[in-house]
């Protein structure tokens, strides 16, 4: 029963990786514009979780136990999510899923060495080794593309800024996740993430009515997969696991989606020489940064 109680985590986090590799499927699946689907899977993610807030009693009680920097922290990473998924989903309009997944996914390279200085959390020379290495395949996988398409080279862009935001999030969840339960944690900072694609919804001209029917389907969809079976249930093993374990973790949702946008017939994405080799030296990288 204890070792049951010991490996819950893990499989919280298989679970979740299995779920999150549907994300991007989900999205590309989709006809609206990438704002809109970004603020709809944040909208109904936390209409999802909302109930959390209400039945459990204590909420409140956490969220008064921060200081006021703890609690613009707070804020601030529901604006990092916010941007995480605003610039992500906008990079799988111009790149490719494996290109755009693999690349959003790189941020152990960032959380790795930021936790080292941020968390004590130690850095051995195979993690130094992996983050060199990580750097040269994202160098093949972004300027081979290149050569195919100018709009390629922005979406790669994109997904590395939105792998950005996705490694300050989970640092920003590790630090918050010590005092703050997942049901407060996820019930705020999605709800502040919705806030804020909204105003970006409407600072854009991004549509937020009138949408295709079948869209809203699917981003709900997507929001009880990725969103409840994948985010929430990682958030809630990032109080159980390390910084860079949880990172690492991730490296099955490239796979993942890659192999989904290939099999599947209305999508059937051929990833491109560049991709693959490249691809394929950033995840080893990426597996050696983020290593016990």
């Amino acid at each position: 029963m204890r070792r049951l109680k010991i490996y819950k985590p893990h499989v919280a986090l298989f679970i979740s990786i299995v779920s999150v590799s549907f994300a991007a499927i989900f999205i590309v699946s989709c006809s609206s514009p990438p704002l809109s689907i970004a603020f709809y899977r944040m909208l109904f993610t936390t209409l999802l979780v909302s109930p959390l807030f209400f039945l459990k009693k204590n909420i409140k009680e956490e969220l008064k136990s921060l200081d006021r920097r703890e609690l613009l922290f707070l804020i601030f990473i529901g604006g990092v999510l916010a941007a995480h998924f605003s610039l992500w989903i906008t990079s799988l309009t111009l790149t490719s899923v494996a290109s755009s997944v693999i690349l959003v996914t790189a941020h152990p390279v960032l959380v790795a060495p930021v936790s080292y200085f941020l968390l004590k959390e130690r850095l051995s020379f195979a993690n130094v080794i992996g983050i060199s290495i990580s750097l040269i395949g994202v160098t093949i996988l972004v300027i081979g593309n290149y050569s195919f398409s100018s709009t390629t080279l922005e979406g790669n862009i994109l997904a590395m800024l939105g792998g950005a935001a996705a490694g300050t999030y989970i640092l920003g969840g590790r630090i918050l996740r010590k005092k703050l339960s997942t049901s407060a944690y996820v019930t705020v900072v999605y709800s502040i993430s919705t806030i804020v694609l909204l105003v970006i919804c409407l600072l854009m001209k991004a549509p937020i009515y009138n949408l295709n029917p079948r869209d809203y389907w699917i981003i709900l969809l997507m929001a009880v997969v990725a969103g409840l079976f994948g985010h929430t249930l990682y958030n809630w093993a990032l109080k159980y696991v390390k910084a860079s374990l949880a990172s690492v973790a991730l490296l099955g949702e490239p796979i993942g989606s890659a192999f989904l946008a290939f099999i599947l017939p209305w999508i059937h994405q051929i990833p491109t020489i560049y991709t693959i080799i490249g691809g394929a030296i950033t995840l080893s990288g990426i597996y050696l940064t983020a290593r016990r």
